[in-house]
């Protein structure tokens, strides 16, 4: 089998993977700050990097998967206001919210949720640490900054050189900072805001500071790979290296991944154009497997499209590979297949699900011209289907149970109605009455039931 080469954005090429211990993986992704539903960008980075944890799963490593959840931050404090709801309950309440969606789309929960909330000793500690080594700085409204200026390697990440950030760039002009750059690493509390006792009086961490705590609590000093959306590349990966690098004296992460970012019908997701949607509208319409499907259906780097065309392609594509394993008992290959094989080349190269799937489509294929001739060769290519499935998070249902199982939250008919009529039909054709027969047939079809003739046998599934 090739080595697993993943893109590196901080040397901005693929490298071969190497962990820093033989056979052990630490994988740490900056995950949700839990003020409302998840949103499909939050689906694209829950179902990408499950995915990759699966994947150095399948391929023998020992995983330990942290994704952190921000459970305090200017955006709660507001929405806890306007719900007369005390923080902690409101952000438990969407961290639940979020398990859900999660589970829905068919992702596994990472081995470690460290939160900022029971983070703050670690939190403190570093930023005590950063002072100390003059990496940080009290202003004059009482903020602790950290000194952008202080660490030598700042941009090394998004490819910005500080010369050219302060005379390129606008940034709003605080006269307590002393470059325009510096960033909070912990703030006073304003009156009735939630706090935390520290050297520096009641307050609360800024978001970068955050994310070095965790990261290195969960993980160590230097640790694999870390994970997240394109949009955290600069300035919140970049913080976070300068950090953490700068308290622990260490390399701090490996390999650095970005997903790319999801737009709506080709144009920005964004609430103010009116093209938000939450997991759980789409959940509405779509099974969690189409919308896992769909997000794997491109690069994790490159754009990712939503529409509803997209959804529904990637419905029929699923209902394809699931038609496939219909009416067969898979029977485990001793031999490694070819199908096997590029299905592993092509996640070795950098994760490329796209390619893979297109790899067990081929194999679908070549398994229902076996199905009725090689019927041994057909169940050994099923088990082959399902083990390129297992490490992608697909085809985990009884394929009868998902074609007959109703699309998102619409129930549709019944099973049990459905078989009433179809034994109508079938009673019909004893009858030879044909106009009642192809009568039911298409008033089933009207109502998304498609019906498969095999002999004197009828199936069916939900189109």
């Amino acid at each position: 089998m090739s080595a697993l080469k993943i893109y590196n954005t901080l040397k901005r090429k693929k490298e071969t993977f190497k962990p820093l211990v033989d056979g052990k993986v630490g994988l740490y992704v900056c995950g949700m700050t839990v003020y409302d539903f998840c949103h499909v960008g939050h689906a694209r980075v829950m179902v990408v990097f499950d995915t990759v944890a699966r994947y150095l799963r399948y391929s023998g490593y020992e995983v330990k998967y942290v994704r952190n959840i921000t459970d305090i931050d200017d955006k709660i404090i507001a929405r806890a206001i306007e719900a007369n709801e005390d923080f902690n309950t409101l952000t438990k309440r969407f961290i639940d919210e979020m398990h859900q969606d999660e589970a829905a789309l068919h992702a596994h929960r990472p081995d470690l949720e460290p939160l900022a909330t029971e983070s703050m000793g670690s939190i403190i500690s570093m930023i005590e640490v950063l002072i100390e080594k003059q990496h940080a700085y009290v202003g004059s409204n009482g903020d602790v900054y950290y000194s952008v200026e202080s660490f030598e390697g700042y941009g090394k990440l998004s490819g910005r050189e500080l010369d050219d950030m302060n005379a390129g760039e606008r940034v709003e002009v605080d006269a307590a900072k002393r470059n325009p750059f510096d960033f909070v690493l912990w703030k006073p509390a304003k009156a009735d805001e939630p706090s935390w006792a520290s050297p520096w009086g009641e307050g609360r961490p800024g978001w970068h500071i955050e994310c070095s705590a965790m990261s290195t609590d969960c993980l160590g000093n230097h640790f694999d790979i870390h994970g997240g959306g394109m949009d955290l590349q600069f300035p919140h990966h970049e913080n976070e290296i300068a950090q953490s690098e700068a308290a622990t004296g260490e390399c701090f992460v490996n390999t650095w991944m970005h997903n790319g970012f999801v737009r709506i019908d080709d144009e920005k997701m964004s609430k103010s154009l009116g093209n938000f949607f939450t997991v759980r509208e789409v959940l509405k319409k779509y099974r969690g497997e189409e919308i896992r499907f769909f997000v794997l259906s491109s690069h994790y780097r490159s754009p990712l499209n939503y529409s509803d065309e997209q959804l529904n392609e990637a419905r029929s594509a699923l209902e394809r590979l699931y038609t496939a394993l219909r009416n067969i008992q898979p029977l485990d290959n001793d031999e490694a297949s070819d199908f096997v094989r590029r299905f592993e080349e092509a996640m070795n190269d950098d994760f490329n699900t796209a390619k893979a799937i297109s790899v067990m489509f081929e194999c679908a294929n070549e398994l229902n011209k076996l199905k009725t001739t090689e019927p041994v060769q057909a169940a050994k290519m099923a088990a082959d289907l399902l083990a390129m499935a297992e490490p992608l998070g697909l085809l985990t249902q009884d394929p009868e149970e998902y074609l007959q199982s109703s699309t998102g939250t619409d129930e549709g008919l019944a099973s049990e109605q459905i078989e009433a009529k179809i034994n109508q039909r079938l009673q019909a054709k004893l009858d030879k009455d044909w106009g009642l027969a192809d009568q039911i047939r298409d008033e089933l079809k009207q109502q998304g039931v498609m019906l498969e003739d095999a002999g004197k046998e009828t199936t069916w599934r939900r189109a």
